[in-house]
């Protein structure tokens, strides 16, 4: 991690990307992919949660092309198996034969996909606020995916992200944006979702009898207040995965992570502690 910037970690060439990514800890291997928001990174994600279960496990964290500091190859194509192929080549590059998996929001339809092409190469499953599903898109993703870089702009979008509006100021608004309007990022982000943008959630679903037929034990998080990722989503997930739990949070939206942290920590550390026992 670099002391000037803590989104900036090590660097691997993974399914043909180089990647920044975080790799803290020590125990089982546990894959974190990150969601979707302008400017976002894995660190920027994940960054309560890292320090709270590196302890006991060794957190992974990528950045997924096209975000964050992972490389931006020109003519990459945006979609869901090329984030999967890099994911996998993430593991292969660390010789991690077998990982958990913990995707939020993009990142769960990426996890789901992942334990379906490679059931192998993931032990348990962590949906977060998860897309993977079809659903109408909610005009709170719409929103996200459409941003136009400003700050007025960003602090609306973090009012649609969190319930609890103390999590929200200008302080953080102006983070974010001065995140998304890095060299690159706004011109990957913006290429990747373009309206029509019900296509692109489509095109993250997996499908349906192939979510049927998945063995891992998985554990589904939702913020009941959630304005960007209904949470009919998680149910459908729950009635469609036979060895599945939900967990749902009253009073947050679609930040789980970042607004129940420590609660989302200690979910995630007993799910796996099952696994080692």
């Amino acid at each position: 991690m670099s002391a000037a910037d803590p989104e900036i970690a090590q660097r691997v060439v993974a399914g043909g990307i180089a990647t920044n990514y975080h790799d803290v800890g020590q125990g089982p291997a546990v894959l974190f992919i990150h969601g979707s928001g302008p400017g976002v990174s894995a660190w920027a994600n994940w960054r309560l949660t890292i320090p709270a279960l590196s302890g006991s496990y060794r957190i992974v964290a990528p950045d997924m092309v096209g975000f964050g500091f992972s490389d931006r190859p020109e003519g990459v194509a945006y979609r869901k198996e090329t984030w999967v192929r890099q994911a996998i080549g993430l593991l292969d590059a660390l010789k991690i034969e077998k990982a958990h998996v913990v995707g939020n929001s993009f990142g769960g339809a990426i996890a789901l996909a992942m334990a379906i092409a490679h059931p192998d190469r993931v032990g348990r499953l962590v949906m977060m606020g998860s897309a993977g599903v079809p659903f109408p898109i909610t005009d709170g993703l719409d929103a996200v995916w459409g941003y136009e870089p400003s700050f007025e702009t960003m602090r609306k979008l973090l009012d649609i992200f969190a319930y609890d509006r103390s999590l929200v100021n200008d302080e953080l608004a102006e983070l974010r944006y001065r995140a998304s309007i890095r060299p690159g990022f706004q011109e990957s982000f913006s290429a990747m979702f373009p309206a029509p943008r019900q296509r692109w959630v489509d095109a993250l679903a997996s499908a349906e009898a192939e979510i049927r037929a998945l063995p891992h034990e998985t554990l589904i998080v939702h913020g009941r207040d959630d304005k960007v990722i209904p949470l009919a989503n998680s149910l459908t997930l729950l009635d469609w995965i036979e060895r599945s739990q939900l967990h749902v949070f009253g009073r947050c939206g679609h930040w789980v992570q970042i607004e129940h942290a420590a609660r989302f920590a200690k979910l995630l550390d007993g799910f796996f502690a099952e696994a080692a026992a």
